[in-house]
C-alpha cells in the first residue's frame, strides 16, 4: 500500500513538474494574461477593469475598486463565512469555569 502512495505521488510531482516547464516566462507581454483580447478579438473582462476602475467608482486603487464595488456582495458573503468559523472556533475552544 505504501508503494502505491509513493508511486501516485511521484506521478503528481512529475505532473507538476511537466505542466511548470511549459508556463510562459515571468512578465512575458505576449503571455495569455498579459493580452488584452480574447480568442474572439474582443476585449478581456481584466482589461475593462484595469482600464474603468477609476472612471466607474473615483477611487485610485484598483483593487479596491474590484473587491468593494464590482465584487461587493461576493466579498461580503465571503466575510461572513470567515467570520461564522471565527465565532464557531471560539465557540468550541473556549474555556468552560465549573
Amino acid at each position: 500500500m505504501k508503494a502505491i502512495h509513493i508511486l501516485v505521488l511521484a506521478s503528481f510531482a512529475a505532473l507538476l513538474m511537466v505542466a511548470a516547464v511549459h508556463l510562459p516566462r515571468r512578465g512575458d507581454p505576449n503571455s495569455p494574461a498579459n493580452r488584452a483580447e480574447n480568442v474572439l478579438k474582443g476585449p478581456v473582462a481584466g482589461a475593462y477593469y484595469i482600464q474603468n476602475a477609476y472612471l466607474d467608482a473615483k477611487t485610485p486603487n484598483m483593487v479596491t475598486v474590484i473587491l468593494a464595488d464590482y465584487r461587493g456582495f461576493d466579498t461580503l458573503g465571503e466575510t461572513v463565512v470567515v467570520f461564522a468559523g471565527g465565532v464557531a472556533c471560539l465557540y468550541l475552544l473556549r474555556r468552560r469555569t465549573s
